[in-house]
């Protein structure tokens, strides 16, 4: 290679060099230019936190990924929710025995038994929102069951006159109605599309403090009400560690979109960071024929059980005080008779095993639960059941849980 060709060689790797520092400063000034607010240095006394012009410039996408999505939730789901106050006259059934005796009032003194009100007005207070233009808003029955007086109060400080339609305890259900304009309306979701992790998002007035809101995470689905310690509902719920405290029953449980996947319902007394929620696809089923006055039916047949188990089977053979010879098979044990139940009726006996109905093997109480809850009223049901080394077949025909007395 001649001095000519190695000093041409030389000139172009030097020309390529400064091209590519040149190009490199060019990005690194259109990046500046194009994204002030992403290489802004952190605040100090000195200098200042990016302006919303600056913020204003950086592509919506890129906001978004950055973004507090719990405050978007609630910016979307907020005006819609409400506070419930209510009122109610309890009557006082524990007056003291001896303070109309005038004997005692002679021999004690007038002041020493202060005569008790026969009547008092409980108040409380619970959560709500808005699922209607027309004034429809879902809460727990338990928060306006009742109540002589319903008062419900917006976010934005109007207060209106709430009229119960209708209360359904069994799913501790029931709607509301007031009559405004301009109501803000909550957007509701699907409690089918949700999975165990996804974001929980519990908005409501916990211990009179409004407008509060707490954030955790699905814990789990499908939990019956029985294993959540409320076994007189009848319901799967979504269990969350959201903090769900006395006030916030009847509030929603939204998703990191704002739409509305629970309705916000009980805590467990004994554990931390456990609440549940009715599922909105639950509350979806029935809140127009709440809303139209109707009654909800709840098919039952009056047993307190248990799913039998091989560790259940052997506890009751070592028991001695045992009162039920339990055959090893699967199936549901029945633990109690309710009296003057159609399983009473029918000639069902404490210590019977349940192992089909209507030719469907049962190996849970939440599936026989279930499974008498689809029943429609009227319709007799096929119950194999084991009883000692017998097995008999009995008919049983549904009653309604909510003519039911206990």
């Amino acid at each position: 290679m001649s001095i000519t060709d190695k000093k041409t060689n030389k000139f172009r790797r030097v020309t390529t060099h400064t091209l590519a520092v040149l190009v490199g400063m060019g990005v690194t000034l259109a990046s500046l230019r194009s994204f002030p607010a992403l290489v802004m240095p952190p605040a100090s006394a000195d200098n200042h936190l990016p302006t919303s012009e600056m913020v204003a410039q950086i592509p919506g996408s890129v906001r978004a990924r950055a973004g507090n999505f719990v405050a978007e939730a609630v910016n979307q789901i907020g005006p819609a929710v409400v506070r419930i106050d209510t009122e109610r006259t309890v009557s006082n059934n524990f007056a003291d025995p001896f303070s109309n005796d005038p004997f005692f009032r002679r021999f004690f003194g007038e002041g020493v038994f202060p005569q008790m009100p026969n009547e008092y007005q409980q108040r409380g207070q619970g959560s709500g929102f808005i699922i209607d233009n027309s004034g429809i808003i879902l809460t727990n029955a338990h928060v306006v069951k009742g109540a002589d007086t319903v008062t419900v109060v917006l976010r934005d400080g109007r207060s209106f006159t709430g009229e119960v339609r209708g209360i359904d305890e069994p799913t501790d259900l029931a709607v509301v109605k007031i009559d405004g304009e301009n109501l803000p309306v909550a957007s509701l979701g699907s409690s089918e599309n949700v999975r165990v992790g996804d974001w929980a998002i519990a908005v409501g007035n916990p211990l009179g403090l409004d407008n509060t809101v707490t954030l955790g995470i699905v814990s789990t689905l499908k939990r019956p009400s029985s294993q959540a310690g409320i076994p007189d509902k009848r319901l799967d719920f979504i269990q969350t560690d959201a903090a769900i405290n006395p006030g916030n029953s009847g509030g929603p449980l939204v998703n990191d979109r704002g739409e509305v996947i629970g309705i916000n319902t009980a805590i467990r007394a004994d554990g931390q960071g456990i609440g549940f929620a009715i599922p909105i696809d639950k509350a979806k089923d029935i809140k127009d024929r709440l809303a139209r006055g109707e009654k909800i039916p709840h098919p039952y047949i009056g047993i307190r059980m248990i799913t039998l188990t091989p560790e259940i089977i052997e506890q009751l053979k070592q028991n001695p005080n045992s009162l039920a010879i339990v055959p090893d098979t699967k199936g549901v044990l029945v633990m109690e008779v309710i009296p003057n139940s159609p399983a009473a009726a029918a000639g069902l006996r404490r210590g019977d095993v349940v192992t089909e109905i209507d030719n469907e093997e049962i190996t849970s109480a939440e599936q026989l639960q279930k499974l008498v809850e689809n029943t429609n009223m009227g319709q007799s049901l096929s119950i194999s059941i084991q009883r000692g080394t017998q097995t008999q077949k009995i008919s049983v025909r549904p009653g309604e849980l909510q003519d039911a007395r206990f």
